[in-house]
This record gives C-alpha cells, sequence and structure tokens, in this order.
C-alpha cells in the first residue's frame, strides 16, 4: 500500500466526510462475505480446530492503531508472573514465511517473520511461532512446551477455536465512521464487542474517558494507556532521556496503524516534530529515512526492529509498556481458563 493511498484511506475512515458512500456497494458485499464466513464456521461447514492447550485471542474489529501489539506483550508478562508458560503464535504480516511454522527469535529478520512478531519476541520473554494458519503455530507451541497460546491479531481467524477473546479499541479514533472495509476501518460491525470475553480500550492516559461515540460492553471494559519512559538508540549504544529532546526537532517516523498517535506523544514530550507517516508494517530502505539534514530521527521500536542494519548514532526509538488500569480481570481468567493454576499458586 503506497504512503499516498493510505492517507487518502484513513482521511476518508476517520474525517468528516460523505466519500465513503461511493464504497458502500462493496462494504455490504464485504458485511455479507464476512458474516457468512462467520456463520459457516459456526455451524461447522468450515471447519476449525482445537489445541490441546487454552487459546486466548487478541485482536481488534479495526484496521491497525489500537495498541494491540503491546497489550499483547503484557499479558504474556502477567501470564508468565502467574507461573504459567505461554506462548504467542502470530500470522506475521508483513514477513514472507514457507509452508510450516518458523519460530521467532530476537535475531530473526523481520523482512521473514514480520516486525510485530520480531519485537513481541524481543520483549515477551516467551517462544513466538507464525504461521498464516494460528492453528499450526499454536500446535509447534504446543510442542515447545507452552501451557497456553496467546493468539496476537486472531480475533477474525476462526480456524482456530478460541477459549477467550480479547478486542483492543483506539480510545481517540473509535470505530472511525462505523462502516466496514472498504468504506470504514471495520473488519466486523461495533457489536461485535458485545461477544468478547474483555474489551481493552487504548486511552491517552489514566485520566482520559472512553470515546462517547462507540457503545462499550458494562462490566467488561477496561482501559490503558502506554507508557514511554526513555529513548534508545537503534544501535543499542545509548540511552537518553525525554528531558534531553525537549525543545529540539526531530525527524518522527512511524509505519504502524495510526502515525499521529506516536506523533503527538513527541509534541507532548516537548519536541517540535517533523512527520514521516508510512503505511502500516512498511519496509524501510535506507534512503527513505535519509534526510538533508543532522536531525535526530526518533521511531516506534516496531519500527526501530528493521532499521539494525542501516541506523546511524542518530536513529532513536521509544519503547512502551502498558499501564493496565485495571488488571483483577487477568485473575479471573487465569481462574477460568486453568483452574489448576490458581491452585499450585496458593
Amino acid at each position: 500500500m503506497s504512503r499516498q493511498y493510505d492517507s487518502r484511506m484513513q482521511r476518508l475512515w476517520y474525517a468528516d466526510g460523505y466519500y465513503h458512500w461511493l464504497l458502500a456497494p462493496f462494504s455490504a458485499l464485504f458485511f455479507v462475505l464476512s458474516a457468512l464466513r462467520r456463520a459457516l464456521y459456526r455451524i461447522g461447514v468450515l471447519r476449525s480446530s482445537r489445541v490441546a492447550v487454552p487459546v486466548i485471542v487478541v485482536g481488534n474489529i479495526s484496521v491497525g492503531g489500537t495498541g494491540k501489539t503491546p497489550v499483547t506483550i503484557w499479558l504474556a508478562k502477567q501470564l508468565r508472573s502467574r507461573g504459567l508458560s505461554p506462548g504467542i503464535a502470530s500470522r506475521g504480516y508483513g514477513g514472507v514465511i514457507g509452508d510450516t511454522p518458523a519460530q521467532v527469535n530476537a535475531n530473526s529478520d523481520a523482512e521473514i517473520v514480520g516486525d510485530e512478531p520480531l519485537l513481541i519476541a524481543r520483549r515477551a520473554g516467551c517462544p513466538v511461532v507464525v504461521h498464516p494458519n494460528r492453528a499450526a503455530a499454536a500446535r509447534e507451541l504446543i510442542a515447545m512446551g507452552v501451557d497456553i497460546v496467546i493468539c496476537d491479531d486472531g480475533l477474525q481467524h476462526y480456524k482456530l477455536q478460541r477459549d477467550f477473546e480479547i478486542a483492543v479499541l483506539g480510545g481517540a479514533r473509535g470505530l472511525g465512521n462505523g462502516w466496514v472495509l472498504p468504506a470504514g476501518p471495520l473488519r466486523e460491525t461495533g457489536s461485535r464487542l458485545f461477544s468478547v470475553d474483555r474489551v481493552l480500550v487504548h486511552l491517552a492516559q489514566r485520566s482520559s474517558a472512553p470515546p462517547a461515540t462507540v457503545s462499550l460492553p458494562i462490566g467488561k471494559t477496561n482501559g490503558f494507556h502506554l507508557v514511554g519512559h526513555e529513548l534508545l538508540s537503534v544501535d543499542g549504544q545509548e540511552t537518553r532521556t525525554f528531558e534531553q529532546f525537549a525543545g529540539k526537532t526531530v525527524h518522527a517516523v512511524a509505519a504502524i496503524g495510526n502515525p499521529e498517535r506516536f506523533f503527538q506523544s513527541l509534541e507532548r514530550r516537548g519536541m517540535n516534530v517533523v512527520r514521516h507517516p508510512f503505511p502500516d508494517h512498511a519496509q524501510f530502505t535506507s534512503m527513505e529515512l535519509t534526510f538533508d539534514d543532522d536531525l535526530d530521527i526518533v521511531m516506534t521500536e516496531k519500527d526501530a526492529v528493521k532499521c539494525g542494519q542501516f541506523a546511524t548514532t542518530r536513529f532513536w526509538y521509544v519503547p512502551v509498556d502498558v499501564d493496565m488500569h485495571d488488571d483483577e480481570w487477568v485473575d479471573a481468567m487465569v481462574e477460568k481458563l486453568l483452574p489448576h493454576a490458581k491452585q499450585e499458586q496458593q
């Protein structure tokens, strides 16, 4: 997807206007086919697979930009802290996966396994396996000894049966214009939020309120925000504080679902931002990140994993962690999925 096309679609989905009506017939077709596909899985015409351990799906009903990857990392750490051995199955979007599931480690190539799985492998501290067939990836994880599988971005991957569904929603953009693809950003309609087990809303900060335009299920919705404490050089040689960048003009690079969210976070830290948005999962070349000045280049951690081969001392990234506003639901989830695990902790 080109940068110009991606920008036009973002404006169509999230800005006021009427041009999305031109795509209404295609959205109607998408809606019918998606509903039919889900129904065929539900009645067993299309076969789905159940694996030998519980499966937690983390996904979203919109196209990117919700904070799903940090949530997946956070959840894996939460499960590990409770004595479990999670593994993460991912499609490996943006990579080139062969016929068999591929294990991902900190030294894997993002062009092969995808940027998000590589980031997750570096941060989550648990096995990560990628394959378009998440059931195959899950079985590979089980063979490696995991006792619970997290399926990254698998909410619509009905081929793999699941025991707990988590939908991540961007609080700033909500559901956009409320239309399904291609007239809007939705993979499924907003009513899908009421059938999942937990909705996590990505807010700008702890005091922010969920979007008033989105109807959310009562009793199973929680907020979270992302916290960045410092900047790290992509070459791994240096760490700096945000205060050291305050007042400086920087090139900000983001190939994520919602680049503006990242740009605004830097501005809130006092930086003057020259924006360089790219389509989600874009693979960079050194020429694309070569600018006619000596300004520092600040990017997301997901983008940094793709720049190790050509990064200079001016390349920086911001690692972020999830601050979940209430995490008691994790204990309830674990007790539901693995009641013996709670007994072992006592």
